[in-house]
């Protein structure tokens, strides 16, 4: 039940109503002059500007915060289609639902996911079927997005690239002004946002600690996803010493040529030369050694995998562990290494390209260090590195 008697549960809904009086005008629901720009003052925690931008927002596209909300759900073909193209994320995403319901179960909140523009995809958790306010936005098929219902953590996520707390009346309309929700927005393997992950709860006790929640379990359908890419070889990474195969390592899958298949965000932020939008990427683009090295330390560690500290072009160290496997998995790690030609014979200028980065590897991304070592100028060593595998 909600508390009507906790201090600061009280503090804090008097502050978001202030914010709203500095905003709206209570008669027409209309922006007053210059009032908008002092509201983030009365927010009082950290990194909720977002919810003034979205305020905004919905006031430039002629919402009103009096105005009803339908919650407006989709054509049943839409839904099909939408579900049918969602296929692999509600995959990936059912432990994590299940995971939510468990930890929520005494809370009175439930999970919602959706689709990269706001529209419900999949529900888990204790939905209250008695009440009408849950049951409203608890259905596959709803228009959760900013422009059908205005500012809500599902919204911010999807616009915000992050994860995010509303509580009651941050929320822009009157008519959704009972909810509380975390949101996280849960990113592909090419590095776009595929959806939202969100915790909603009617009149519940503010938590605002589930956005921490919400944003592991968002990760761990990243992970899932990326770990369904067609690969080679899956690489784990982090920073030495902090590599535990665990949902906060960085995942990047290679295909048989070492190209880029997919990758984590984790991934993404360690590996500052991933793109951010699937373009494609060789991996002696990303780390200062040849591929060839990544595959042999995995045909050499135990069932298909090893593990080692590579340089990175920033001269940056990183943890890594490689492992063998994709589709066909069902072969052991030799048979796919015969596939790629591991172990038979390399051809004499892969050999001098791999010298040549292994060289850059040791000097830690010192092309002159490197050079010296090798006997030859920098500017041969540019070139050998400028050199890429060609896609077979």
């Amino acid at each position: 039940m909600h508390s009507q008697h906790d201090p600061l549960a009280e503090q804090r809904l008097q502050q978001i109503q202030r914010a709203r009086t500095a905003v709206f005008d209570d008669e027409e629901g209309l922006c007053t002059s210059g009032d908008i720009g002092t509201a983030s003052g009365f927010f009082m925690r950290p990194g909720s500007e977002w919810i003034e931008r979205s305020w905004r927002r919905c006031l430039a596209q002629g919402q009103r915060p009096q105005h009803h909300v339908a919650f407006d759900v989709v054509t049943a073909h839409s839904v099909r289609r939408t579900l049918d193209a969602q296929h692999l994320l509600l995959q990936a995403a059912r432990p994590a639902l299940e995971g939510l319901g468990r930890a929520t179960a005494s809370t009175r909140y439930f999970a919602i996911l959706t689709d990269a523009s706001g529209v419900v995809v999949d529900v888990s958790g204790a939905v209250d079927s008695t009440d009408p306010r849950a049951v409203a936005i608890a259905r596959v098929g709803v228009d959760l997005s900013e422009r059908s219902i205005g500012t809500s953590a599902i919204s911010a996520a999807l616009l915000e690239r992050r994860a995010v707390w509303l509580h009651r009346g941050e929320h822009f309309y009157r008519d959704t002004s009972m909810y509380s929700c975390a949101g996280a927005p849960v990113f592909g393997p090419t590095g776009g946002c595929v959806g939202m992950l969100d915790l909603t709860g009617v009149e519940v006790v503010e938590r605002p600690e589930l956005r921490h929640l919400v944003a592991r379990a968002a990760r761990n359908i990243e992970n899932a996803l990326t770990l369904r890419t067609p690969h080679r070889l899956l690489v784990r990474l982090n920073w030495p010493g902090q590599l535990c195969a665990g949902d906060g390592d960085g995942l990047l899958c290679l295909d048989e040529d070492g190209y880029v298949t997919g990758a984590n965000q984790a991934a993404r932020r360690i590996v500052s030369g991933l793109a951010a939008d699937g373009n494609s990427l060789h991996s002696d683009e990303l780390f200062a050694m040849p591929v060839q090295l990544l595959f042999d330390a995995a045909r050499r560690g135990r069932s298909g995998c090893g593990t080692l500290e590579v340089p990175l072009w920033s001269g940056l160290r990183v943890q890594v562990q490689a492992q063998i496997e994709g589709p066909g998995g069902s072969r052991d790690a030799a048979g796919m290494a015969r596939e790629r030609g591991v172990g038979q014979a390399v051809p004499l200028k892969d050999i001098e390209l791999a010298m040549v980065h292994q060289a850059v590897a040791d000097a830690r991304g010192n092309v002159a260090q490197a050079a010296r070592a090798l006997g030859i100028s920098r500017a041969t060593v540019y070139r050998k590195l400028r050199h890429k595998q060609p896609r077979s």
